[in-house]
């Protein structure tokens, strides 16, 4: 596995293995003990979740607080997203900083977003699935959201041609200045 260090410490990268041939392709996509050192630290993950999208869909900036607080590793396995990780860390020198990286069922690409970042992706293809596996449960009274086009974050979302398509709790976010760090 290749690690890929992001301008957000912290946030990584993985480029799995993969290998292919005419009859398709093969790749280790989960390993316990190779992630743990890629991340330097032994993280426990409790829940997988799966979402489709379709094209124009955007989801995020979604966060949970403690006692809650999540880890994510996501990845997309149909089509391609650009995904966007925001540092939300009370006292963090990057606070409020965002990187985005493009995964797709081509590039293989994983993203590791630490608990403390907020998370959000733009489906880029006709549809897209796309897998996440968090070190904590779900938990609704933690749940929290930061606008997805707040001026002070800056994300750079890709012109698709189209207005993107949002949640109702996603469009009416709060900014970020309006809510307390995490």
């Amino acid at each position: 596995m290749n690690v890929i260090e992001t301008a957000l410490p912290g946030v990584l990268i993985l480029e799995p293995r993969v290998f292919g041939d005419a009859r398709g392709f093969f790749t280790e996509s989960w390993n316990e003990a190779r992630f743990n050192a890629a991340v330097g630290s032994s993280v426990r993950f409790v829940q997988d979740n799966h979402s489709r999208s379709s094209r124009g869909v955007l989801r995020g900036l979604h966060f949970q607080r403690a006692p809650h607080a999540q880890g994510k590793l996501v990845r997309c396995v149909a089509g391609s997203v650009l995904d966007v990780a925001v540092d939300l860390r009370a006292g963090s020198p990057s606070f409020g900083r965002w990187v985005g990286v493009e995964l797709s069922a081509d590039n293989h690409r994983q993203l590791w977003i630490p608990a403390g970042f907020g998370h959000g992706f733009l489906t880029l293809s006709d549809s897209a699935d796309f897998l996440y596996k968090t070190t904590d449960y779900y938990a609704p009274e933690c749940e929290g959201v930061v606008r997805w086009d707040d001026p002070d974050i800056g994300i750079a979302w890709p012109n698709i041609g189209e207005a993107f398509t949002l949640a109702d709790k996603d469009a009416k976010a709060p900014l970020l200045k309006d809510i307390a760090p995490l």
